[in-house]
């Protein structure tokens, strides 16, 4: 669905993030979701260099995304996801054990697989010269090769994680893709083969579009 600057239901956003940072900040996840729900949403778009003191009011870290549906606001994604499917009865099966796995996955998303990506990051990207990141960085790599192995066996020959498509799909998905240019994903044919799958949606395709699209170039940091 189009952004709707007339929308109830408002997504804030950067208006400017570094290069390598683009297409992966998380007002991502709520942006897909509105897509596949078939949902308009508005752009909140505020600076990433001088976050405005008001936005700390919805989220107390200056982080984004924060929601605004009807003037309901929730900050962290997961939460958001979460809101989202369950008021608008897609995203979510109604199948008790179905529900209870997809929040199961969602958790997981976000807890059991994200936190040893955004460790990898920040050696990769931040502190590679760094001589703490050399150490840490091989054994590092081979505790998320067992994680994304057991992941990859738990999947076992389900087109998504629980099935049907779900928010916990959007969760995985976006986290699975932070391990990409490291090759991880690559070594797990299953979880690579996964990653395609869920990519290859026209929902993903338009969110992500959206996101690149909201970037401008004269917001960046200061000279």
């Amino acid at each position: 669905m189009p952004v709707d600057p007339q929308s109830s239901i408002e997504v804030t956003a950067f208006d400017w993030v570094p290069d390598f940072a683009r297409g992966f900040v998380r007002d991502l996840r709520p942006r897909w979701a509105c897509e596949e729900i078939g949902l308009d949403y508005a752009e909140h778009l505020i600076s990433a260099v001088d976050r405005p003191a008001g936005h700390f009011l919805f989220q107390p870290w200056g982080q984004v995304p924060v929601l605004n549906d009807g003037g309901i606001r929730l900050f962290e994604s997961g939460a958001i996801l979460l809101h989202l499917a369950e008021k608008h009865g897609t995203l979510m099966p109604r199948d008790t054990q179905a529900r209870a796995s997809t929040l199961a996955w969602l958790f997981a998303a976000y807890n059991s697989v994200e936190p040893m990506f955004m460790e990898l990051g920040e050696i990769d990207i931040f502190s590679a010269e760094e001589e703490w990141a050399k150490l840490r960085r091989p054994g590092l790599v081979e505790f998320i090769r067992g994680r994304l192995a057991r992941l990859s066996d738990a999947m076992g020959d389900n087109a998504y994680l629980t099935g049907a498509f779900t928010v916990a799909d959007i969760a995985m998905a976006t986290v699975l893709r932070e391990g990409v240019e490291a090759g991880l994903i690559a070594e797990q044919p299953r979880l690579a083969a996964y990653l395609d799958r869920c990519l290859a949606r026209p929902a993903f395709q338009r969110a992500l579009a959206a996101q690149l699209e909201s970037f401008s170039e004269e917001a960046g940091p200061p000279a």
